[in-house]
């Protein structure tokens, strides 16, 4: 069950990065921190959800959402009121590369965490 949730999740996570990265500038939400800063988390948590998702893909994940972050990027240049820029693709690449390694690891502790429980039982 919690595997098919992720599964889930991640696939709705990019659709909805997809949707917030090509529609018209003014469908795009508006946070308090900065436009880079949104693009890493954005993507970092992207990441980290395809990673709990598929935690054993995640060499072919990182290439996937590194290429997706360039893709998306580019679709950009569908709506007029957008622009694609090189930058804005690596820093949503570098966010994705980072939420694949820190799911990794929370896949890590909580497996170390189950398998200490499991030995005092």
């Amino acid at each position: 069950m919690t595997k098919k949730f992720f599964k889930w999740l991640a696939w709705i996570v990019l659709a909805a990065l997809v949707f917030v990265t090509v529609s018209p500038i003014g469908l795009r939400p508006h946070t308090l921190t900065s436009v880079g800063l949104d693009r890493a988390a954005a993507f970092f948590l992207a990441g980290a959800v395809f990673a709990v998702a598929y935690p054993r893909r995640w060499m072919s994940l990182a290439l996937f959402l590194v290429f997706s972050s360039f893709a998306i990027e580019m679709l950009q240049e569908l709506s007029p009121t957008r622009h694609a820029r090189l930058d804005d693709a690596l820093v949503k690449a570098v966010g994705a590369v980072a939420g694949i390694i820190a799911g990794k690891l929370a896949l890590t502790i909580r497996r170390g965490i189950l398998a200490r429980r499991l030995a005092r039982s």
